[in-house]
């Protein structure tokens, strides 16, 4: 029985490991999956900056509907800075609610978004 329990977990995690997926599930990133300077950014959002791009904290409309579907102005956005880059580069933190509630992170300017579980 014990063996019959340890096989199924050992193919449950392979499995997992096949898909890709990281440890919290698909859509999901853990504070320490985030790259340092989307934990900065964190943290920016938790004191209410000030922030070093003037486009933080501005509306994001979520035209792409990626996310989930909100009334206008439930989402706001903030940048992720991206060492080397000059401009504001495509990472990106959506925070939802005021106070802000959920967080998203992007890193592909908004094809695609993780769930941050603080």
């Amino acid at each position: 029985m014990l063996r019959s329990i340890f096989a199924s977990l050992c193919v449950s995690f392979a499995l997992l490991a096949v898909a890709g997926e990281n440890s919290h599930g698909p859509g999901v990133v853990g504070l320490a999956e985030l790259p340092a300077e989307a934990t900065e950014t964190l943290l920016l959002i938790d004191r209410g900056g000030p922030y070093p791009y003037r486009r933080d904290g501005v509306v994001f409309k979520n035209l792409e509907k990626r996310l989930p579907q909100k009334a206008r102005g439930y989402y706001r956005e903030y940048t992720v800075a991206t060492p080397g880059r000059r401009d504001r580069g495509a990472r990106r933190i959506i925070s939802g609610a005021q106070p802000p509630a959920v967080f998203y992170y992007t890193d592909d300017h908004y094809q695609s978004f993780r769930r941050i579980m603080r």
